[in-house]
């Protein structure tokens, strides 16, 4: 069964792209689909803007593309709450250098679920 990730990240998008320090602030989101933690294919998408308070926003566009968990460096509670009653899981990747750095500690097993201690204000100013 694929699973589908979503990773923020700085352009161009990609595995060797860095991952974006604040989910609802990155440049775009690198979509990765994996399988028997297998990396099957690897898309860019852009991310949408979103105003002050709309930071529900990028939940629902990332739960319209299909993605199934999140890698992340930092967020907001808001939309770490959103992430979780869309079905989403989300993991704290605040310490990988590139997506590919963090989908392959997602698929060992070597990220952490995001809690609540890891959000931050949600300015996308924060010290990750």
């Amino acid at each position: 069964m694929n699973t589908l990730i979503a990773i923020p990240s700085s352009a161009p998008g990609g595995l060797e792209a860095p991952v974006g320090e604040h989910f609802g602030h990155c440049e775009m989101y690198t979509m990765v689909t994996v399988q028997d933690k297998t990396i099957q294919s690897v898309t860019v998408i852009p991310n949408i803007p979103h105003e002050q308070g709309g930071c529900l926003a990028p939940v629902q566009y990332l739960a319209e593309k299909g993605a199934q968990k999140l890698i992340a460096g930092g967020m907001g509670f808001r939309p770490l709450m959103g992430f979780n009653q869309a079905g989403i899981e989300v993991y704290f990747g605040g310490n990988c250098l590139t997506v590919g750095d963090a989908v392959n500690a997602l698929l060992n097993g070597q990220l952490p679920q995001f809690s609540q201690e890891q959000t931050c204000g949600g300015s996308g100013g924060c010290q990750h």
